[in-house]
């Protein structure tokens, strides 16, 4: 048991647990947070790489179900249709992973949090947000480099796709499909790229690994939840979701 527990006191460990069992309901709900869920709780009492590296292989393994619940058809579908978000992403994942021990963590959240919060608050008060036809492959490359930029250094990179998302007024079955393809995608990058940065090693890889397990339990209690939430509330709780997702960032950045 001590190889997976990453040099963690048995309550570290067992606290890392439930964090990922929660992020993981949440995303099967909703289809994200899953990341920032474990990040923002895994960083009041871990260190800032073993934290990382601890969501890493559970996001890949969720999104991989995540991805394909409707077939391979459908998720290729969505590589498609949303490619060029999806490049922009993968290369600024690479670009950013390198930088994660030289980059202000404050100024990073803060500027990721407020936006969030301001676009999630609109929403819910009415305020529709709608990129017309002509922009939105500009709106998609702006969206992958935000997107990028943010999941290199934090794991986390599903708020800016999610913008993107609901202002497009994706479907609820094509919104977390596409999530979970995306996200999916840039896993798979962040894996490789912290195997480069070091931040995944023989210490983190194993509690990293430990922790599939309650986050594939949590994603499938959330799926039954999903399952049974209309357009009107999956877009509503999806919105409430992301604001307290962008407060808890701004939190963050106010007490680094």
């Amino acid at each position: 048991m001590d190889f997976f527990m990453g040099g963690l006191e048995p309550w570290a460990f067992w606290l890392a647990v439930v964090i990922t069992l929660f992020g993981g309901f949440v995303k099967g709900a909703v289809g994200f947070a899953m990341p920032m869920v474990m990040i923002s709780g895994f960083g009041s009492f871990l260190p800032v790489e073993l934290a990382l590296a601890g969501l890493i292989l559970p996001t890949l393994v969720t999104n991989i179900s995540q991805a394909f619940r409707q077939g391979a058809s459908a998720a290729w579908a969505s590589v498609v249709k949303y490619r060029r978000m999806i490049a922009m992403i993968i290369l600024f994942i690479i670009l950013s992973a390198q930088f994660i021990l030289h980059i202000p963590a404050a100024a990073m959240y803060m500027i990721l949090g407020v936006p969030i919060v301001l676009f999630a608050l609109t929403q819910l008060m009415g305020r529709q947000l709608r990129f017309k036809v002509e922009h939105r492959a500009r709106a998609e490359y702006v969206t992958g480099i935000i997107g990028g930029l943010y999941g290199g250094v934090s794991g986390v990179w599903g708020p800016p796709v999610l913008v993107y998302l609901l202002s497009v007024g994706a479907p609820k079955a094509e919104n977390v499909r596409v999530q979970g393809v995306i996200f999916l995608i840039g896993a798979v990058v962040l894996l490789l790229a912290h195997l480069q940065s070091g931040v995944m090693n023989a210490t983190t890889v194993p509690f990293s690994a430990a922790l599939v397990v309650p986050g594939m339990i949590g994603l499938w209690l959330g799926y039954w939840v999903q399952d049974r939430l209309d357009a009107a509330r999956f877009r509503r709780w999806t919105l409430v979701v992301l604001a307290l997702s962008g407060l808890n960032l701004i939190r963050r950045a106010l007490e680094i």
